[in-house]
């Protein structure tokens, strides 16, 4: 039986646990907080995702070294810009050989590193060693246990090929590929997307404005990829217009959720108190526009959120100057 560790016990983390324990797999999560963990102990995340029955084989501890002892895989589930610090601490406990997994979406703040980079540098993980999980995997659905599929991008196939043996659950289907820079490219930019879609939902618009932003964003998406060196059908499958589509249109997305209050005239603090979780794309936003920026990569649905996020301008601002903008040298 493969025994995994599942560094983080937030929606995704829990989701994944489950994920991985149907298919087959032990698994032992860490969670920062006691309550969370006694929780998972219990048969239920509370915290994060209550409607989700635990499988007997997820099981919770708060000491991260005992988390990752003897793991013959371990999952990274924590937020994004938390990653380097949280690797500081325990990383150097991640056993030698074990695939290293990645579920985060976001590009780290100061260095514009994606997060597999920020694994390799950090915790000293050989690149074909780290695994990147990526599509359209909304954790509610998941935690019902609906029909699902994700990509498992990895430089090494062979190590590919063997996260997804562990994590092929009857209703999580996993495909197999190289390309870990279009799989974090297309998950990291899809949520940048996604708070407009939802700022353009907030503000009252229809779905020929989300279906709009959602293409233009693809476009953006796709450039930005192929700049940093990613396969271009990448952004035509699970990990890119799926997970797109997915993120930009669902009331389940945090980021979409997001970005509708900003529609509807929510400030930035407000709606972050309103949320209570993570919502990466209001962290990455400004990193992936700075890393668009270094490579000469327009992105103006990315540079508009930004103008929100960081500038403190209003979406009902942001609207007009967005869809006025002059296309000529862009394609759909």
């Amino acid at each position: 039986m493969t025994r995994v560790a599942v560094m983080g016990s937030g929606n995704w983390g829990t989701a994944f646990a489950a994920i991985l324990a149907d298919a087959g797999s032990d698994v032992l999560m860490w969670a920062r907080r006691a309550e969370v963990a006694d929780a998972v102990n219990a048969g239920r995340n509370e915290a994060y995702l209550p409607e989700l029955a635990l499988p007997p084989a997820v099981r919770a501890t708060t000491d991260p070294v005992e988390a990752l002892e003897g793991s013959d895989v371990v999952v990274l589930v924590v937020p994004s810009q938390t990653l380097r610090a949280n690797l500081a601490e325990w990383g150097a406990a991640i056993p030698s050989g074990a695939p290293v997994v990645s579920l985060m979406k976001g590009v780290e703040l100061g260095t514009t590193m994606r997060m597999s980079e920020v694994v390799t540098e950090a915790a000293g993980v050989e690149p074909d060693r780290v695994v990147v999980v990526s599509g359209p995997n909304l954790a509610p659905e998941i935690a019902l246990r609906q029909p699902a599929g994700g990509v498992i991008a990895c430089r090494d196939m062979a190590t590919a090929e063997r996260v997804a043996q562990a994590c092929a659950a009857p209703y999580f289907r996993p495909y197999t590929d190289t390309d870990v820079v279009g799989a974090e490219v297309c998950g990291a930019t899809k949520n940048v997307v996604a708070l407009a879609s939802g700022m353009a939902e907030g503000m009252g618009f229809g779905d020929n404005t989300k279906a709009t932003i959602i293409t233009r964003g693809l476009a953006e998406t796709t450039r930005l990829g192929l700049a940093l060196g990613a396969h271009p059908q990448t952004f035509m499958g699970l990990a890119g217009v799926g997970d797109l589509i997915a993120t930009c249109m669902s009331p389940l997305s945090r980021n979409h959720s997001f970005g509708v209050r900003l529609g509807r005239g929510l400030t930035v603090e407000q709606a972050t108190a309103e949320m209570r979780q993570t919502t990466e794309g209001v962290k990455s936003c400004e990193s992936i526009l700075t890393l668009a920026g270094q490579h000469g990569v327009d992105m103006p649905i990315c540079e508009q959120v930004v103008a929100v996020i960081r500038d403190g301008h209003s979406a009902r601002d942001i609207g007009p100057r967005l869809m006025s903008r002059d296309l000529k040298a862009e394609k759909r």
